[in-house]
């Protein structure tokens, strides 16, 4: 393994050691937690539905994919994504799903990293 995959390992592995955060979803009578950051394969699904011009599918799939129990473990499956298309709130959803995607906003000494925007030069 080169040194720069070495220090990219680490940094992932820092990025992923820090637990999971609660979201209370009241609509739900629910929590959800999630992680501060996700592998590439689950961004990847989600990336994949909005470059083919299917927001309300990536919103859906963001919430299977990133919503997670207490343990870690997804809280919904790949089925029931037919069940939150039809049968669920579509602004609890969005809701859930805007939580989800700002939560993911680390600090890292003085500097501040939101996952969904890159850096400028």
């Amino acid at each position: 393994m080169s040194k720069a995959i070495e220090k990219i390992a680490q940094h992932w592995q820092k990025a992923i050691a820090g637990g999971l955060d609660k979201i209370r979803i009241d609509e739900w009578d629910m929590d959800i937690y999630i992680k501060k950051s996700y592998a590439f394969k689950d961004e990847s699904r989600v990336m994949k539905l909005q470059s083919q011009g299917e927001p309300v599918e990536a919103l859906v799939e963001t919430l299977l994919v990133k919503a997670l129990d207490k343990d870690g473990k997804r809280i919904f499956n790949d089925a029931d994504k037919v069940n939150l298309m039809n049968e669920a709130d579509p602004a609890v959803i969005l809701k859930v799903v805007t939580a989800i995607n700002t939560a993911n906003i680390r600090l890292e000494g003085k500097e501040t990293v939101k996952e969904s925007q890159p850096t400028q030069n």
